[in-house]
């Protein structure tokens, strides 16, 4: 009987910590695809918005923000950077839990549907 129980006492620390670990890296890749969709879906926006006017990187990253409110479970510290080209708009997201790091970038090319509706236009 004494056997089982020293067996044990080394078998379910090792149990429970692979229980643990496992669930950690559901929250892990819970987050990042979080994340991933929020920045993605920025972007999509922002592509559309940005050729309306100049200088909406805060209203951007608001956007991005308000989406990820209150859905990360891990991660508590974001750093949302928005950068507009010429004809790309780029929402960069950088996320972090004491030492482990996350980094998403999500670029879009900034649409312009009404030039190419006027061009078909013109060809008929």
């Amino acid at each position: 009987m004494r056997g089982y129980t020293v067996e044990m006492s080394f078998l379910m620390p090792v149990i429970l910590l692979m229980i643990m670990s496992s669930i950690f890296g559901m929250f892990y890749y819970h987050d990042k695809n979080i994340i991933c969709g929020a920045a993605y879906e920025t972007a999509a926006v922002g592509s559309t918005k940005a050729r309306e006017r100049d200088g909406i990187e805060e209203e951007i990253r608001a956007l991005f923000e308000e989406r990820i409110r209150g859905k990360c479970i891990l991660f508590d510290r974001m750093e949302v950077t928005v950068s507009m080209e010429e004809k790309e708009i780029e929402v960069a997201v950088t996320a972090s839990k004491r030492k482990m790091r996350l980094s998403v970038l999500k670029r879009m090319r900034i649409t312009d549907p009404e030039s190419k509706i006027r061009n078909i236009r013109r060809l008929k």
